[in-house]
């Protein structure tokens, strides 16, 4: 094993996510690849944010700057992710797109051996309407996963 690809999003969650994968990858002595894809800017104005590792605040300037300004903050978080992690070789990469299949394209392109990522584990009607990021990358994916379930840490 020698490159772990590490999905990560805004969610508080991200860091248990974050801190799981990078210990797999210290245990496989693999590469750490962090991965945060930036969506339109409705996903962040209705984000219900809260800290994560050390990433604290979104600039005012994400909308009316646009997309160029959302990778801006997306590569400050990641860096921040980095430092939390204490892994200076950590690689991180923003891309924008569909959240699943940017996921799938980024492990291809990269030949990574393991994906990491979390689940909200979302239920009925919210799953039809939302849909599952976790379970597309799942149904779709010939590289092992590693999925860690999030549920229970959003309702505390």
């Amino acid at each position: 094993m020698k490159k772990i690809l590490i999905a990560l999003d805004y969610n508080p969650s991200a860091q248990k996510v974050a801190e799981s994968g990078h210990k797999l990858a210290k245990a496989m002595n693999a590469q750490t690849i962090l991965l945060h894809i930036v969506a339109d800017f409705t996903y962040y104005s209705s984000l219900n944010y809260s800290p994560i590792m050390g990433f604290d605040s979104f600039s005012n300037s994400i909308e009316t700057e646009g997309s160029g300004e959302l990778k801006r903050q997306a590569q400050n978080y990641l860096e921040k992710s980095k430092e939390h992690l204490k892994g200076p070789t950590i690689q991180t990469i923003v891309k924008s797109g569909d959240f699943a299949e940017t996921i799938l394209e980024t492990a291809k392109e990269l030949e990574v051996d393991v994906i990491v990522m979390g689940t909200h584990s979302r239920r009925g009607l919210e799953k039809i309407l939302v849909g599952s990021v976790a379970e597309h990358v799942l149904n779709h994916s010939s590289i092992p996963l590693f999925i860690i379930p999030t549920r229970s840490m959003e309702e505390n």
